[in-house]
């Protein structure tokens, strides 16, 4: 049974930041495209940020730019997200996901623009308040 396993969400003061870490298994995380989305009750998910585990670097939404930073960890198959300088607007259920169509990790430069639907496996979501 293949998962993914968030964790790190807390609650943070403005300015303050986060580090949210996904776990899976090696072939889970072999040249897959790996992303965080995030969403909050009664809206669509959003895409915050994604790579392709093969090669490349990471792109972000607009919203993050600057803010969030993407990393992989080959050795221990996770995904990091550090989250800078957070606000209130931060605040959602992140959720971590994996997927093969190569159509989820479409970058233009650093911006990438997430579309769930491209995504097939999902983590249960970890929880960011920021006041």
């Amino acid at each position: 049974h293949v998962q993914l396993v968030e964790s790190g969400g807390d609650s943070v003061q403005a300015g303050g930041s986060l580090t949210l870490s996904c776990v899976t298994s090696a072939s889970t995380f072999d040249r897959k495209c790996m992303a965080w989305f995030r969403q909050i009750p009664g809206k669509e998910r959003e895409g915050v940020a994604a790579l392709y585990t093969g090669s490349g670097g990471p792109g972000y939404a607009d919203s993050v730019k600057g803010r969030f930073t993407l990393s992989k960890d080959m050795a221990n198959n996770t995904l990091h997200l550090r989250m800078n300088n957070l606000k209130p607007e931060d605040t959602a259920i992140y959720y971590c996901a994996a997927g093969t169509n190569p159509l989820g990790c479409v970058l233009r430069g650093d911006s990438w623009v997430g579309k769930s639907r491209l995504y097939s496996l999902w983590g249960q979501g970890t929880q960011v308040t920021v006041s």
